[in-house]
């Protein structure tokens, strides 16, 4: 049985290896850091879901309530904010559906992102410059954190993916520009 993520001791790497094998590649700071945000994502979602609702039941934010956006340049890719917004000061995660064969060019964002890929394989790389060779496939289940200033691209190859990352604003989306 596994046990609750606050019971994880995040200066044990074998806790972290045993209870959460996903993070146990992390250094106990970025475990922490990945922690901490995990919990606060859970703080944040009680009051924005109305968990404590006027009837006293959850309110929850469905898929049919976000509102998708879609950058003029890249009709493959599609985004919704299901809590706070890129301006806002604060925790927010974005939902985001790359369509198979769809890319993101290589970008920065000045905060560190949480992703976790919800359907389908996302490819993932880092650097100025794309090298499909060196991209690494983020299965459906998986993680990945692009840290803060770090360029990094994006492929859905094998078909639709959609994930949502979390991070804290305000926030932004810059091109790399070679």
């Amino acid at each position: 049985m596994m046990k609750s993520f606050d019971a994880i001791d995040p200066g044990d790497p074998l806790a972290q290896q045993r209870e959460c094998p996903q993070l146990a590649r992390l250094d106990p700071e970025g475990f922490a850091l990945v922690r901490a945000l995990f919990l606060s994502l859970l703080g944040a979602l009680a009051p924005a879901t109305g968990a404590a609702g006027s009837s006293g039941a959850p309110e929850p934010i469905t898929a049919e309530s976000l509102k998708w956006f879609s950058p003029p340049a890249n009709a493959l890719l599609r985004g919704a904010w299901v809590l706070g917004a890129e301006s806002e000061a604060g925790l927010y995660a974005l939902r985001v559906i790359l369509a198979k064969g769809g890319r993101i060019p290589p970008h920065t964002h000045p905060d560190t992102r949480y992703s976790t890929i919800l359907s389908g394989t996302l490819y993932v790389g880092f650097g100025e410059v794309v090298h499909d060779a060196d991209m690494v496939a983020v299965p459906a289940g998986g993680v990945y954190v692009a840290p803060a200033k770090v360029p990094h691209y994006l492929w859905a190859k094998d078909g639709d993916v959609t994930y949502q990352e979390g991070g804290a604003g305000p926030t932004s989306t810059l091109p790399v520009r070679p």
